[in-house]
Order: C-alpha cells, then structure tokens, then sequence
C-alpha cells in the first residue's frame, strides 16, 4: 500500500432518527417526461414567473434536461397506482375509475385503499391468466401535481368549474419548489391538458434561521412565530417578510430585530399620524362648537371636493404622491412584484408622517385659523382613508384598525342603502378594492418642488450638526442657491416651510451661481484614456482651465469641445464648490439630480437669535410635559416658572423670563399662554405636572428652570388685597375664590372673613388666571 486516506463527504441522514439511509436500487414506474420536452419549454414561456430569472433560467434549463420522472413508491399508505397487470409485464391494463375498475374484475369498492384493491384482480384478454395490481403507490409529487383537478373531482363533475379555473391565474411557493410542486404541475398539465397550469407565480426563497442554516424543530435555531406576533404583532412580521429578499427567490436570515424595526418605522409612525388626525378633529369640533355660539356639538365631516381643489401646495404635493402610488401599485399587483410595491408603500408612510404632518402641523392646530384647519384636515383624512384600503393586503388587521376609526367620519357611512364599494361606507376595509386612481390630481411639478425641500431641509440640517449649532436655535438667514428658474420658483413658494424646518429668520433664493460658487470639472480618466489615447495629456489640462460659465453651458448642453475632441455627457466628472465667505457661512452641495443645488446657512449668532433658542427650548419643555400629563391639544393650562442661577439665588423674572418676553409671540402661538412666576401660583390650584430644566445662557452661565403645570385657576391680587382690606388674610380668599371657580367666576364678591367685610372684584382682586392678573 502506498497511501492510506479518509476523505469526507455529505452523506444522506434520516430527518426523523438521524441515522445514515441506504441507496438502493429497485424497479419503478416512470412518466415519459423526456418525450414533452418541447411541449413543456413552450408552456413555460407562456408563463409569468416572478422574478422572472427563475423562469428563463433555473426553471428552463430544469426543464430542457429534464429525464423520465419515476412516479412509484414502495408504500403502504399512499394512493395505489391502477395498473393492473400480467406475470410477464407483457399485457398492462390502466384503470381510470371505479365504475371502470367494477366493469373490469366484477368488484365494486367504494374505498380505494391498498388493503380495499390488493385482491382485485382482472381477467386477462389476452389469455395470460389473472392480472393483478403493481404493489406501489404514487408519489405524493404526482398527487400534487394533480390538485387543479383532483380537488374538485375532476372529470367526474365540475366540469364547468376546471374550465372556469383553469389554468390558474396565479400560484406561489418557494424556491425549491422548481424541481417539486412547480414541475409536476407543468409535467402533468402540459401530458393532459397541452397547456400550462398557471399564468403567473411568485416564487419566494428560503427563511434561513439568523445564521443562515436551515431552520430546524429540533435545534431550535428560531424565535417562536407566537412569541414573535404576539410581541410585534402579524402585521409587522407580514410586512418583514414581503419586503426582504425572500419575495425575490433568495434567501432570508430571519432576524427578529428586523420585524421590531418595521413596527419602529412604518406602523408606529402611521399610527401616530392617525392620532394626530383624531386629536385635531376633536380640536377643531370643539373649536366649531364654541364659534357657532350655542350648546350643541358640531361633527366634522371630511369632503374630498374641498380637500382636492386645496389651494396650499403641500396639500397637492401630497395628493399628488398619493395618487402616483396608487398608479404605481395598480401596475406593480397586476404584473405580481411584490418586492416593489412595498418599498414605496412604506417609502409613502414616511413622506406623510416626517414631511406632510410635520410641515403642516401648526396649520392643522388652528393657528391659521379654523378653516385652513378644516382644509388640511380633510386632505389628512383622504391619504390616511387611501393609504388604509392601499395596505389591506400588506397589513389587514392594522389597515382595518385605521379604517374603521376613520369610517364614522364619512357622511352616510351608517346608511344601510349606501354604496358598498365607496370609500369609508364598506364595513370593513377588505371589501373594498383597490382606489382608483385620479390623473387630474397629479402635479408632478410639486412633487418635484417638495423633493428639492426635502434636499435642501436635509442639506441644512446636516450643516447644522458639523457647525454645532442646535436646531433650537435660530439662524439669521439662510441662502439657497439653484440651478433652474423652475427650482426657484417652485422653493419661493415653500418659503415659509424652509424657514420652520431650518429655524431661520431670513431667506435668499438665488440663481447667481457665480456669486456664491464655483464649478470645478476633472476628467474620467479611465473613460477618456481608452477614447484620446496620446491627447489625453493636453485635453486634461485644458480640462482644469474650464470656467465656471464654460462647465455650465457643457452641463445645460451635454458637450462641449477641447482641443479638437468633442466630450459628452460622462466624460467629465463635475462637482460644485462654496466659493463664498467660508467664516461666515458653512455651506453644502447636493448629490444627483440636486447637484447644483447648494445650501449656505448664516453661522453668526447675536443676542436675538439666542433668546429665540432660549425660548424654543423653554416651549419644548412644556410640550413635553403636556405629554407627560396625558394632556389633549384641547386642554388649557396655566405655567408657572422661577428660575435658579448659578449662585443658587431664585428669582422670579431673570434672564430666561426675558427671552420669553422677547418672543412672546411664538410662546403664546405654540403654548396659547405665558409663563408666569411661580410666586401668582394659586396654592389651591390642581398640579398637573413639575419639571426642571438646565439652561445654557450666551455668557457661558447656566440658569435652572423650575416649571410647573396647573389647571386654570383663579387668582388673587394680594397686593391690591392688601391695599383696600389691611389684614385680609389672602389664602382664605383664594380658597373661597377656588371654591367659586367651579361654577363660574362671578363679577363681584361680597364676603366677611375673619371679621373683615370686603366686597371684591373681578378684574381687580382677582382675576381667571394668573396671565390675567400679571397683564393687570
């Protein structure tokens, strides 16, 4: 012996006991499959596959190498294959039913299970004595093969329904199913019926456990399916699932932290924006209510007529979008691509939720009055209303949570004669189909108009964190520079968004490049070192020399000539540089189609600016603790306020006090109040919530603010108290004024306490809230 080696390799085990299994040779039965090859390849071609590489490639070529499919199994249980035959093999009878297989043997069975059929035997014709059953069963392949038929006991009866259904119009299964459920169908469609089982198929990969081995029962290599849709619903999990590779045919490592993220991103946001739509419908009725003078209650009832023909532009752009999905999901369903509808579906959400609602928030609170709110309202429910019936199929039970709390809303939604399929009248969201969609609500010049926003928002912000500057502060101004008389146009008309979503003051929209930047092209080296070969020297140079001017019209025009060679669209590569005061401002250029778009923000702060972040961050707290209160936008408050230096001395009016003075209008927009000091506090009055807050101040010192929420409460001039009634004692004033609050505070009061006699007035005394007494 010269060498002695072990080489290893896969070896089949049993899944069950895991022990090696034995190859064996043994006789079967085979379907002439190599003699359809042809017929097969041209059904596949009549087929859609999904994507569709797996029908020209994996599945072709299976099928053009396809051999002869043995269709036997040496089983008990199992369908028994009717082929009766000789001794010899010589004389085959198949059998094709039971009243068949009587009028063949004489014996009738009405169960066709081996132990019912084994003993049946047929008389030959041909003189070879009894001919008998083949002992094997079918394999289970060949049975599913049959299920477009074999289900509804065709061709026995339903005759007309298999006509109907078939082929069917679409299937899906995994990616293995190529050689499995895929194959006999078309083997066993195509020998019966010359046509091919179904018209569409969505093959889906494999769900791999996180570290890409199979997943397995016994090795537990998998989160519980329970577990994971208890925690993050089947909503989330669905959603995972059809937007990953395994829509595509390729495999998935499931990771649970992925579903977690679809909840983070996409049903968590979509819910806070229906929730935001319920608190400002029950704002504005509230609202409508106390304008109309009486008692009664007013509901609001959205109209699609008055949200289409919206004057403001971000209603259209959002409109607009709307309307370009449903497009887009219309054409992407019918052709069964899954894996690109879901990411503009989801793409969707967060254009509604981090631009539409944020952008138009205060709108939508009232603070441009109550029917611009009325107005935004409506188109707020029309995308949410959509968006519902559009992700029915995607996320079913989160889609009819959302539509059946906005289905009260619709007028005659509770009309038993009404229209089924109108929007909002269906009971249940999955009645309906898909919307239609609206050409005349596409305005595709908006739509690019709010991506150049978004371009030059984000563009800000990131200048923002490179400088350090928080976006609690304001900056004094903000220059945008552009490429296009359209792109100006259309950020003049979001003028006032930008300055809100930049928190800035002023802004310069601009087309004088030359004035604020510099265009500098280089060369694509490897592209024009194969095209110029010896003159890519002298080109290269001239290349460096270009003008600003000269780069723009070769941008505008897609060529351009130098030395004697023309150069075209890609052959150079040309970015956009700052070229202005670079201590003043810091600026940035966009990327693709917002390369020529730059953003310089103003970085130099005054006293101003500062008290106006001092302000914003002050407002942010209170917000805050509204929120932690559990309080609705409706509900009013009173905020009190005192401040500590650094020293430790409290002080009622100090350096953040006066901030707030400062930009009393902005407090008062977002809060509808004042904070007040805490020393006009009413001792009685409910606390709803206290909260501190560090302040830094522009000297470098840091002010702690001490703030605290009440319900309205009365309160008391002491003062003035003290000045007409020596010797009241106000805190037993305030109590009987708290008292009084409860059913209406009265003009005047007259009281004896503590033997003295005072006859108090409102307006004087004592005042509704503490704003009103300090505004006294």
């Amino acid at each position: 012996m010269v060498r002695k080696e072990t080489y290893q390799h896969s070896y089949p085990f049993c899944w069950r006991s895991d022990t090696p299994l034995i190859y064996k040779a043994v006789p079967s039965l085979f379907v002439s499959v190599e003699s359809l090859k042809d017929e097969l390849m041209a059904n596949n071609a009549q087929t859609r596959w999904v994507p569709g590489e797996i029908g020209t490639g994996r599945f072709h070529n299976w099928l053009r190498d396809a051999r002869d499919w043995a269709i036997s199994r040496n089983r008990f249980w199992g369908t028994p294959i009717p082929l009766w035959v000789s001794e010899d093999m010589e004389e085959m009878v198949a059998v094709s039913s039971i009243a068949e297989l009587e009028e063949l043997s004489g014996v009738k069975v009405d169960d066709l299970h081996m132990h019912h059929v084994e003993n049946i035997t047929i008389p030959s014709r041909t003189g070879r004595g009894e001919l008998r059953r083949v002992s094997e069963v079918f394999d289970c392949w060949f049975e599913s093969g049959s299920m477009p038929y074999a289900q509804i006991h065709y061709p026995f009866e339903n005759a007309d329904t298999f006509q109907e259904g078939f082929p069917a119009q679409f299937i899906a299964e995994g990616l293995d199913q190529t050689r499995g459920w895929f194959y006999t169908l078309m083997v066993l469609g195509t020998a019966l019926f010359k046509k091919p089982p179904f018209q569409n198929v969505i093959v889906n990969g494999l769900v791999l456990a996180a570290d890409g081995k199979k997943m397995s029962k016994r090795l537990k290599n998998y989160p519980d399916p329970n577990l994971v849709i208890n925690t993050h619903g089947a909503d989330a999990l669905r959603l995972y699932l059809i937007n990953s590779p395994a829509v595509r045919a390729n495999p998935l490592r499931f990771e649970e932290d992925g579903v977690f993220s679809v909840v983070r991103d996409v049903v968590l946001p979509w819910y806070n924006a229906l929730r935001f739509f319920a608190q400002q419908v029950l704002r504005w009725e509230a609202a409508a209510a106390a304008a109309s003078g009486g008692g009664g209650e007013a509901r609001f009832t959205p109209d699609s007529t008055r949200a289409e023909a919206s004057g403001n532009v971000v209603d259209a752009w959002i409109l607009a979008e709307l309307q370009d999905l449903i497009k887009f999901v219309h054409a992407e369903m019918e052709g069964y691509r899954l894996y690109t509808v879901v990411p503009r579906l989801v793409d969707f959400i967060q254009q509604l939720t981090n631009w539409f609602v944020r952008l138009n928030r205060d709108r939508l609170k009232g603070t441009s009055g109550d029917e611009e709110a009325y107005v935004g309202l409506c188109v707020l429910y029309e995308v949410l209303l959509n968006m519902a019936v559009l992700m029915g199929p995607f996320t079913p039970f989160f889609a009819e949570f959302v539509y059946q709390r906005l289905r009260p809303l619709h007028a005659g939604y509770a009309d038993e004669t009404a229209d089924p399929d109108d929007l909002g009248k269906a009971e249940s969201v999955h009645y309906l189909m898909l919307p239609t969609f609206k050409e005349s609500l596409l305005h595709p010049e908006y739509v690019e108009h709010m991506h150049t926003l978004q371009a030059a928002v984000d563009l800000g912000r990131q200048l923002r964190d490179r400088a350090g500057i928080v976006m609690k502060t304001p900056l004094k101004k903000v220059v945008l520079v552009v490429g296009s008389e359209e792109q100006k146009t259309g950020l003049e008309v979001l003028r006032s968004y930008i300055l809100s979503e930049l928190n800035a003051w002023d802004m310069e929209i601009t087309l004088d490049q030359e004035a604020w930047c510099t265009y500098k092209a280089l060369p694509d080296l490897k592209k024009l070192g194969r095209k110029l070969g010896k003159k890519m020297k002298a080109v290269k140079n001239a290349i460096g020399t270009l003008s600003h001017s000269a780069i723009q019209d070769f941008i505008n025009t897609g060529r351009m000539e130098i030395e004697g060679e023309e150069l075209t669209e890609g052959d150079l590569l040309v970015s956009l540089e700052f070229s202005g005061d670079a201590e003043k401002y810091a600026a940035s250029t966009g990327k693709g189609a917002y390369a020529q778009l730059l953003v310089a923000l103003d970085l130099e702060q005054d006293p101003a600016l500062l008290a106006a972040g001092i302000a914003r961050e002050c407002v942010s707290t209170v917000q805050r603790m509204r929120k932690t209160a559990g309080l609705e936008p409706a509900d009013e408050v009173e905020v009190f306020m005192e401040e500590v230096l650094e020293s430790g001395e409290v002080v009622q009016a100090g350096p953040v006090t006066a901030a707030l003075k400062s930009n009393e209008d902005y407090c008062k927009g977002k809060l509808r109040t004042m904070p007040v000091p805490m020393s006009l506090a009413n001792p009685f009055a409910k606390v709803l919530c206290r909260d501190e807050n560090v302040i830094d101040m522009p000297d470098g010192s840091k002010v702690t603010t001490k703030l605290m929420l009440t319900s309205p409460c009365v309160a008391v001039s002491a003062a003035k108290l003290e000045a007409d009634y020596a010797g009241a004692a106000v805190d037993s004033v305030a109590t009987l004024l708290t008292q009084l609050c409860g059913s209406g505070l009265p003009e005047k009061v007259n009281v004896t306490l503590d033997g003295v006699a005072m006859e108090l007035s409102r307006g004087v005394h004592f005042f509704p809230t503490a704003n009103d007494s300090l505004s006294a």
